[in-house]
Order: C-alpha cells, then structure tokens, then sequence
C-alpha cells in the first residue's frame, strides 16, 4: 500500500520540524511533547494500520478509518478555536496599541500648540 510509506515520510519530516523549532526556540517543551507524540503516533498508525480497527471497536465505532476522521476532525475544530481566540487577542491588543499612540499624538499636539502660544507671548513682550 503506497499510503503507509507516504505516512512515514511525513511523519519523519514533522519530527524534524518539530526538533529544528525547538532548537530556535520557537517552541516550548509541551509543544515538542505534543507534536512528537502525534506524528509517532501517526508513523505508528501508518505501519500497524490494523491498529486503528482495535482502537475504534474501543469508542464504539466500526472502522479504524471512521475514527481517525472523527478525530482528524475534532481536531481542526480545535485548532479552528485556538486560531480564532488568538486573532481576537492580537486585535485587542492592536487596539490599545493604537488607541495609546493616537492619545501620545494628540498630548504632544497640544504641547506643542501649548508651547507655540508661549513663545507668541514671549515675543509679544519683548
């Protein structure tokens, strides 16, 4: 079957991904953890197939293949969520970013004006 060493393969490259993120820094130790787990278990499920069947007569569900797509699913629904909060967090935070360079702007207008009428007044009495 062509899909088992397509499988691997990916699996491979994401735990070299994973390890060269990591190693940059770009990713904590439960990330690593998490995603490590994940694509063995995927090269896992890529060599023993059959696997799936035993892990799917456990939930109650017919065949191995139905259960990875229910998980597979469940899973973007998850990762759908965790980008959607994290757009919201960014947004607020742009937010208050701008609202406090627009208020830093506008006080240093008025200074600015304020300092001018000074300097008028200055020149007024001189």
């Amino acid at each position: 079957m062509i899909i088992q060493p397509i499988g691997i393969i990916i699996g491979i490259l994401g735990i070299v991904i994973v390890i060269f993120r990591f190693r940059e820094g770009k990713s904590s130790l439960g990330m690593l953890g998490f995603w490590l787990t994940l694509w063995l278990l995927i090269i896992g499920v890529s060599i023993y197939p059959e696997s799936t069947t035993f892990f799917a007569n456990l939930f109650g569900i017919g065949r191995g293949l139905d259960l990875i797509l229910i998980l597979g699913l469940i899973g973007c629904y998850y990762l759908i969520f965790k980008i959607y909060t994290l757009i919201e967090q960014v947004e607020g935070e742009i937010t208050e970013l701008v609202r406090q360079i627009a208020i830093k702007n506008e006080n240093l207008k008025v200074d600015d004006s304020e300092n001018s009428k000074i300097q008028l007044s200055n020149k007024n009495k001189d």
